[in-house]
């Protein structure tokens, strides 16, 4: 039946524009990812009827997986499946295909379609608001592929959903976590869902009420980002989550990988603590996929202070450029004072002026300058297939002691002193961290994206204050800026 439904969908899918279901947000998913999917449930043993919800059911490609596979189990004689869908373009194909699969089961299979809103018809039950169902209809099983589409701040479903919801939300969070509430206690819910949720502020209310509801059982990372969905181009950092709808925390979670969405006949697997795999402070998970990895999060997490606890901060670049053309410059004139780029941090250092368009402003504007003192530069943006995420560069403000100001781009970050000096040693020292192996290793453990973030880098553990300045110390007496020496240096402290 899977391979029924499979065909009908990829001729919907050829017959449907793409620019049609994207307002959905609607991408299919393959069969193989399906059947993977249906075989992460945990079967309780002599249960003779199951509930079952798949939210933005599209063509029922996940209905039917899990059908199929209880279609095999003796014990489990009828299944009520609840399907929500309200995309009027496919809601005929999918009443068609549980049509087809009912008249075919051999079980008692009850179909109910629901065309209503998934979210807003059921945010009261969410928000516990007055007139709300006191009993909602709770589920033993909850399956997703929810739709991936931004929404605005005021758009019903933030609204409704608003517990879980920062910034500006994404539908596929919302769906996940309306999919746990209605779990019934020790339900189980498996989802494909983009990985961003895994850290950084805007997913942090989401987080927080997954894993403190629910408790991650199984992680499924995919190696390619092309390869997930079928017929679809879509470059996209995916992830299947298993969660169980529990207060107790499991010793381990299964984390398991693959090339794509066909080829989970050759699994890598590893069990990890999930005390490594989630944060008990700012929920992050993290994605580990060997032992090397866990050895990584184990010994940085020695660690116990941040940044922002040492007197330091992570920032992002003050300029909007495009927003900002009238004060750029290309040339320096009277008044002017440098604006940095990524493209200005080489080799380790702060070179300027490099001869680049746009590199200074001419400005009164307080909030579009910084003091020129001692920083470390850090790039925001980096290519995938670069050898390293965190790219950084030691600017010393002596270089330049004819400007009392600066100005940065949106597109690096810069670290400075809150309540502390940055001393010459002290940015070195940072250097030594940010320019290391293991740090490199953790941030991208921590965010699949090419993007590095302030907000999780100030939430890495980092050594003393100190210690950190030894390590400049060191560094600067070497005068050997590379990857390999602040390894060496770096080593010395944290074992």
């Amino acid at each position: 039946m899977l391979d029924y439904f499979i065909e009908c969908t990829n001729k919907y899918i050829d017959n449907m524009p793409k620019k049609e279901r994207k307002k959905y947000g609607q991408f299919f998913t393959s069969k193989e990812t399906a059947r993977f999917m249906a075989e992460l449930y945990t079967i309780p043993e002599n249960l003779s009827k199951v509930c079952i919800l798949d939210a933005g059911a599209g063509s029922g490609i996940l209905s039917c997986a899990l059908l199929e596979r209880l279609e095999q189990i003796d014990f489990i004689q009828t299944v009520e499946l609840t399907c929500y869908e309200n995309d009027d373009n496919i809601l005929g194909l999918l009443k068609k295909n549980l049509q087809v699969y009912q008249r075919k089961s051999k079980k008692d299979i009850q179909i109910e379609i629901i065309t209503d809103n998934y979210i807003t018809s059921q945010y009261l039950d969410f928000n516990h608001m007055l007139g709300s169902n006191p009993v909602p209809k709770k589920y033993d099983f909850v399956i997703g592929n929810p739709p991936y589409m931004k929404i605005r701040r005021d758009a019903p479903e933030a609204a409704a959903m608003s517990k879980v919801c920062y910034g500006a939300p994404n539908l596929y969070f919302i769906f996940a976590a309306m999919g746990l509430y209605n779990l019934t206690d020790n339900g189980q819910m498996v989802y494909i869902i983009p990985r961003s949720w895994t850290s950084g502020p805007y997913f942090k209310c989401f987080r927080q009420y997954l894993l403190t509801k629910g408790k991650l059982e199984h992680i499924h990372l995919f190696v390619s980002r092309n390869k997930v969905f079928d017929k679809e181009d879509v470059l996209q950092e995916t992830m299947i989550i298993k969660v169980k709808k529990t207060d107790k925390i499991p010793e381990e979670v299964m984390i398991t990988s693959s090339q794509s969405n066909r080829d989970f006949d050759n699994l890598t697997s590893l069990k990890v603590a999930y005390r490594v795999v989630v944060s008990e402070t700012d929920y992050y998970v993290y994605l580990v996929t060997n032992e090397k990895e866990v050895s990584v999060l184990e010994r940085l997490h020695k660690f116990d202070k941040t940044l922002p606890d040492i007197g330091l901060k992570m920032k992002t670049g003050l300029i909007v450029d495009f927003r900002n053309r009238r004060i750029l410059r290309d040339y320096a004139e009277e008044g002017a004072i440098p604006l940095f780029y990524s493209q200005h941090i080489k080799q380790g250092e702060v070179k300027f002026p490099i001869q680049k368009e746009h590199e200074y402003i001419v400005t009164d504007q307080k909030g579009l300058m910084q003091d020129n003192q001692n920083y470390l530069f850090v790039k925001r943006f980096t290519a995938k297939e670069e050898h390293r995420r965190l790219q950084c560069g030691v600017y010393l403000s002596k270089k330049y002691p004819q400007y009392k100001k600066i100005s940065t781009q949106n597109k690096i970050n810069f670290i400075d002193g809150l309540v502390t000096e940055m001393s010459e040693c002290l940015v070195y020292g940072l250097y030594v961290i940010f320019n290391s192996t293991l740090y490199d290793e953790y941030y991208r453990i921590l965010n699949g994206s090419t993007q590095v973030n302030s907000t999780e880098v100030n939430a890495m553990p980092v050594p003393d204050l100190e210690n950190i300045k030894e390590m400049g110390r060191k560094l600067m007496k070497s005068r050997d800026m590379s990857e390999n020496n602040c390894n060496v240096i770096l080593e010395e402290y944290c074992g």
